[in-house]
């Protein structure tokens, strides 16, 4: 078993509070991904959970055991770092083996383990070459080997990516999700980079300023963002955020101008909008070439042609931010030429002034409803 519950955990360092009071339950068997900007506690977090970092307040349970006060060796967890903390004088196969050694482990499990976790991470042909004769990729799955030679409860990962190319980031990420079916493990990953939460989560728990802004799968992220942070933060490019005022509410969803640009967006409305401030969000790739209901006309000054997408950036007339749109390859676009920017009411989120979205009415397919129906359901 591999449950984690978090009771209204915080951590201070003085008057200084870094985690403001984190309520988070996580279920045996789950891959959950912590994601935010640097500074948001993810990583504080992270080492909360393993005991290398004291809790201020609050419960951290494992199983239902309460393990506020064990050390991280009677956790039942192990970790990887982003580090890959290797010995150079040691073998991969006593470099994985190490844990297991200072547990005083009889030699025959101890083979067995390390034969094991080496056939898992196709280390097999490597555990007598040393850490110095191996590439970044194969370094990490060596750290990673170290961690599932100890059979935890609880993996924990922060940020072992960060330190490979992208190309080798792309491969691992795909190792890291294999190895989670095969061991169906509790795994709970630290990153800043969404493309790795988006990918690889059961879950993603998005922080921000030591607090939870949002808890969901993937898709419930991206398609149903609680707030403009979390709008803003899942996607990639990210989402632009139109500043309009609220005209009206009906049955319709809430009417809603921009520079004399009226439009109904299909949410469910809450409170009075007439005069208010709002924000409308519409993804990149949701912008397409003169389509939508609404028709901004924009002047491109960087693109960014990827082959089989295109970026366009644009500034609009009176916005400080770049306004972006992700148009096919062949988009037949030019910087300091002006193109109409069409977007469909249906593709829009609206958030209120305090951030918070509107109910989104979203014309979703059968897969993205049954996704979001489950991990609602979940």
């Amino acid at each position: 078993m591999g449950q984690l519950s978090l009771a209204k955990v915080r951590k201070s360092y003085d008057a200084l509070e870094i985690i403001k009071g984190v309520d988070l339950d996580i279920r045996d068997g789950e891959f959950v991904v912590f994601v935010g900007p640097s500074g948001c506690g993810k990583s504080t977090l992270l080492r909360m959970i393993a005991g290398l970092e004291d809790i201020s307040a609050g419960d951290i349970a494992i199983d239902g055991k309460r393990v506020n006060d064990l050390p991280p060796v009677r956790r039942g967890i192990a970790m990887v770092f982003q580090s890959y903390a290797l010995y150079p004088h040691m073998t991969v196969f006593e470099n994985i083996a190490f844990p297991l050694r200072v547990e005083g482990m009889k030699q025959d499990e101890l083979n067995r383990r390390v034969e094991n976790a080496a056939r898992i991470l196709h280390l097999d042909q490597r555990l007598q070459q040393k850490p110095g004769m191996l590439s970044g990729g194969q370094r990490q799955r060596v750290a990673i080997g170290r961690a599932i030679v100890r059979e935890p409860k609880i993996f924990l990962f922060d940020e072992p990516l960060s330190n490979l190319d992208a190309a080798l980031r792309a491969d691992m990420r795909i190792e890291l999700a294999k190895l989670h079916r095969q061991l169906k493990a509790t795994m709970i990953y630290v990153t800043h980079d969404q493309v790795e939460a988006m990918t690889m989560a059961d879950r993603i728990v998005v922080l921000n300023a030591g607090t939870i802004s949002q808890v969901g799968a993937p898709l419930e992220l991206y398609h149903k963002p609680a707030n403009t942070f979390v709008a803003g933060f899942i996607g990639n490019p990210r989402m632009n955020m139109l500043p309009v005022t609220g005209v009206a509410a009906s049955e319709a969803g809430v009417e809603v101008d921009y520079k004399g640009i009226k439009a109904v967006i299909p949410v469910a409305p809450r409170g009075d909008v007439v005069g208010k401030r709002l924000t409308l969000g519409i993804r990149p790739e949701h912008i397409h070439m003169e389509e939508g209901e609404i028709r901004l006309p924009i002047v491109p000054t960087v693109i960014e042609r990827l082959g089989a997408q295109t970026v366009a950036y644009a500034a609009l007339s009176g916005e400080d931010e770049n306004f972006c749109a992700l148009l096919p390859g062949t988009a037949a676009v030019r910087p300091d030429e002006t193109i109409t920017a069409g977007i469909r009411t249906v593709d829009c989120h609206l958030f209120g002034e305090d951030g918070a979205a509107f109910e989104r009415r979203v014309d979703l397919s059968d897969v993205d409803l049954a996704i979001l129906k489950a991990a609602s359901a979940a």
